[in-house]
């Protein structure tokens, strides 16, 4: 007997006991489901949380403090830069503007943070007040509802302009548009050319670092120059963040940022780093680990659904064995070795094991596409897991059908002929 015709016998077969065969194989397909969706949802995740992270601007990325200098120095090195007499002198613009011009970067923004009375009419109230450059926006997610951000001549003339938050222009500016209206913050005057939108990180349900966002589109921004110029003396920022396109360079850039600053600094150690990056690539592979660790485990979970969906289908075979002696008489009398009576069996086995597999990814796939739209995140249908879902089937379909078919092979066929007899 032909491969082909054991494949169309066993098809027809398994056709005619449609009810059985689905019974049969709901081990099975509830096996491949798991694993499937198991795989989509840890995958869909990982990458969830890595979106995220970089859509705050956590990952590979440094912000420099100023510092006493202190920290990290032997008592005779600290002797000696007390000898010295070195003046720390805090970060500058100077500074930004150097790592901006000298530094290979993906983003770099300098920061000036304070808290300034705000006058709405007869309403005074207290509101953060940022300096800063576009890159903040860049990096944080945060886009324009309305207006445009600085431009490069309002950032190096240290104009008074400045883009208001989502929610600080719902609560003062209700119903109005502020485009080009001159707002009051502390002892200066500024005019608004833009209005950023709603925190669009965090619109489909995924609460990140929600209260800090939340205060970010709170605040008003104005040019980095100009909070040097009239929020702090001889220029003075409070921190510099920066950020490298990608891991590889990120070490490059730490490197290049930390010997640049000690030359502009005149060697003096009066700044810190806060390693942001590797704090994030930390998390991240600890992220990985537990994600490889919950893999492993949950495999495991849906392989017990697939070995008893195996028990059932052996068992379903051995059945139908002592149904089907009749067919096998005749098959044998008619020519049929016994290698073609264990190939029609095992043939039989192993497609019921791979119909059962393509219904459980089928289902797997609809129902995760379905909570992706729901969500409105990216679920992906991993490879790994269709292919170990799969791989597993085929494998607990040819186990399960070899005992079965090495017995139905070996039937005497004189015997199976008037075996009902």
């Amino acid at each position: 007997m032909h491969l082909n015709e054991s494949t169309k016998s066993s098809l027809q077969n398994i056709l005619s006991h449609k009810l059985r065969s689905l019974l049969t194989l709901l081990g099975i397909i509830i096996g491949v489901f798991a694993v499937v969706t198991m795989f989509s949802t840890v995958y869909g995740l990982k990458n969830l949380i890595n979106e995220r992270m970089e859509g705050m601007g956590w990952n590979n990325s440094i912000i420099i403090y100023p510092s006493a200098g202190q920290e990290n120095t032997s008592t005779l090195r600290l002797h000696r830069i007390r000898r010295l007499r070195r003046e720390n002198k805090p970060l500058t613009l100077d500074d930004y503007s150097m790592l901006r011009a000298e530094v290979e970067s993906k983003y770099i923004y300098g920061m000036i943070e304070s808290y300034e009375r705000y006058y709405s009419g007869t309403r005074k109230n207290n509101v953060q007040l940022r300096a800063t450059n576009r890159d903040f926006f860049l990096t944080q997610t945060y886009v324009l509802a309305t207006g445009r951000y600085f431009n490069d001549f309002e950032n190096s003339s240290a104009a008074k302009v400045c883009v208001i938050g989502h929610f600080f222009a719902e609560q003062y500016f209700p119903g109005q548009d502020p485009l080009g209206q001159f707002i009051k913050v502390g002892d200066n005057r500024y005019q608004v050319v833009g209005v950023l939108a709603g925190d669009k990180l965090n619109e489909e349900g995924m609460n990140f670092n929600l209260w800090q966002r939340r205060q970010d589109l709170r605040a008003v921004y104005i040019p980095l120059s100009t909070g040097a110029r009239y929020l702090r003396t001889a220029n003075a920022i409070d921190y510099i963040y920066i950020q490298a396109e990608n891991e590889a360079a990120f070490r490059i850039m730490r490197t290049e940022t930390y010997q640049k600053l000690l030359a502009q600094h005149k060697m003096a150690h009066d700044f810190s780093f806060n390693d942001v990056g590797a704090l994030m690539f930390k998390i991240t592979q600890e992220l990985e680990d537990m994600m490889q660790k919950w893999n492993i485990t949950l495999s495991a979970i849906a392989s017990i659904s697939l070995i008893v969906g195996g028990i059932g289908l052996f068992s379903t075979l051995l059945i139908s064995i002592n149904e089907r002696m009749l067919e096998i008489g005749v098959r044998k009398s008619i020519g049929a070795t016994e290698m073609d009576i264990f190939l029609h069996f095992i043939l039989e086995a192993i497609i019921l094991a791979l119909l059962g597999a393509l219904i459980g990814i089928s289902i797997s796939t609809i129902l995760i596409k379905l909570v992706s739209t729901a969500l409105k995140a990216s679920f992906p249908i991993p490879l790994a897991g269709i292919a170990l879902g799969l791989g597993f089937s085929l494998f607990i379909g040819f186990l399960s059908g070899i005992y079965p078919a090495w017995k139905a092979s070996r039937i005497d066929p004189i015997k199976a002929i008037y075996y009902f007899e």
